[in-house]
């Protein structure tokens, strides 16, 4: 998966360089749409379902990437309710785009928008989604003001985030392999688990004005053919990861290669298929 650089930058350097890192790993995420789909199903339906959607409403969906689960809302709220997908890279809503006119969902609009200050009136929605954005924000505190700000009295907020490292082998596996080397990222900032705390997301919702309704976690399995498919998927999705390993002599990446497969054994199949297992924190809230 992307991941937005944790350079030490200033906040507007470290915003500028998250939106180019996305920007870069729309294309590969558009590729490997279907995986994401399914991996993320248990998540999307949880935050769906969590928001009890009714006819009619105005939903914002933040941090869309390619916008699957403001989908699934467009398919309930229809036909008079209006879904707006949106992200900070323009990439990511083309293939949302794509994917939408697919479905030939009418009651979708795509807007670029930085969830740290969106450009939407006060009150303007019934409900908002964001599924795996609020911690790669440089001020997630900021974003849910916000989100709290565009959300009418009463409106309701669904969001996720990754829970601890340990429960997610899909990254945790990988990141070990590159912390071994000596090639891992700073610490600090913004990134997949900053906000695998439950009692910190709890806290964070609160201080926006949210009263938080619930606060749970959702299980979820990545699944592959092969460790060639991994391998591949891993290194197009995540314009960093393929940037950091492929920068490496050969030798070495097929170093990095051959030991991070032995590292999923445990999740390999004897036919070669893996199946990697992951946790998410799910929050529900009300405005």
């Amino acid at each position: 998966m992307a991941e937005p650089p944790q350079t030490g930058e200033d906040p507007g350097e470290q915003r500028e360089a998250s939106l180019q890192s996305w920007e870069a790993a729309a294309p590969g995420w558009a590729r490997h749409q279907r995986l994401v789909r399914e991996w993320a199903a248990p998540v999307a339906q949880w935050l769906v379902q969590a928001l009890e959607l009714r006819g009619g409403e105005r939903v914002l969906e933040l941090a869309a990437g390619l916008g699957e689960t403001g989908m699934l809302a467009a398919e309930i709220v229809a036909p008079v309710g209006t879904v707006t997908i949106s992200d900070q890279a323009e990439a990511m809503l083309d293939g949302a785009r794509e994917r939408a006119a697919e479905l030939g969902l009418a009651n979708v609009e795509f807007r670029v928008l930085n969830a740290e200050w969106i450009d939407a009136p006060v009150a303007g929605y019934d409900a908002v989604l964001c599924r795996w954005g609020v911690m790669l924000m440089t001020d997630p505190g900021a974003a849910l003001g916000e989100m709290r700000r565009v959300l009418r009295p009463g409106g309701r907020l669904a969001l996720a985030v990754w829970d601890e490292l340990e429960a997610n082998p899909w990254a945790a596996l990988a990141a070990q392999e590159l912390r071994e080397r000596g090639l891992d990222r700073p610490g600090g900032g913004p990134g997949p688990f900053a906000l695998a705390d439950a009692a910190r997301l709890r806290a964070l919702l609160e201080e926006a004005g949210f009263e938080v309704l619930a606060v749970e976690t959702v299980e979820l399995t990545r699944r592959h053919p092969s460790f060639e498919d991994f391998w591949e998927t891993q290194l197009d999705m995540s314009p960093t990861y393929h940037d950091v390993v492929l920068s490496l002599p050969q030798a070495e990446i097929e170093q990095v290669r051959a030991s991070l497969e032995r590292r999923l054994a445990p999740f390999t199949a004897p036919g070669g298929a893996i199946e990697l297992p992951g946790r998410s924190l799910v929050a529900l809230a009300e405005a």
